[in-house]
């Protein structure tokens, strides 16, 4: 069974930075694609930013040149640096994983984490 547990979320001021990470455990073959999804209260769970196997990377217009995403394959692990943070990027941020081949499953499967809060204080 996989598994995905983040950490490195928080309370902190705007201006400030927060680094956050996510594992996936288990029996993995690969992984397509790693990413960060946040759902503020009221709104719908959006895209953040994600990262391919290969190293392309996507972002969310809200935080491009802001944010950092990054990969360690050999760890199945992804980071999302963010800084300048605003209070508006509060939200659960969730990690996710797509196309993740396992033996146990036939075919590619995404998982999700159980999400992280990140609050921004003005």
């Amino acid at each position: 069974q996989v598994q995905l547990v983040e950490s490195g979320g928080g309370l902190v001021q705007a201006g400030k930075s927060l680094r956050l990470s996510c594992t996936a455990s288990g029996s993995i073959f690969s992984i397509v694609a790693m990413g960060w999804y946040r759902q503020a209260r009221g709104n719908l769970r959006e895209l953040v930013a994600d990262i391919t196997s290969g190293g392309t990377t996507n972002y969310a217009d809200s935080v491009k040149g802001r944010f950092t995403i990054s990969r360690d394959n050999a760890k199945n692990t992804v980071y999302l640096q963010m800084n300048s943070l605003k209070p508006e990027d509060t939200a659960v941020y969730y990690c996710n994983a797509a196309g993740v081949l396992t033996p146990q499953r036939v075919g590619a499967h995404d998982y999700w984490g159980q999400g992280t809060q990140v609050t921004v204080s003005s």
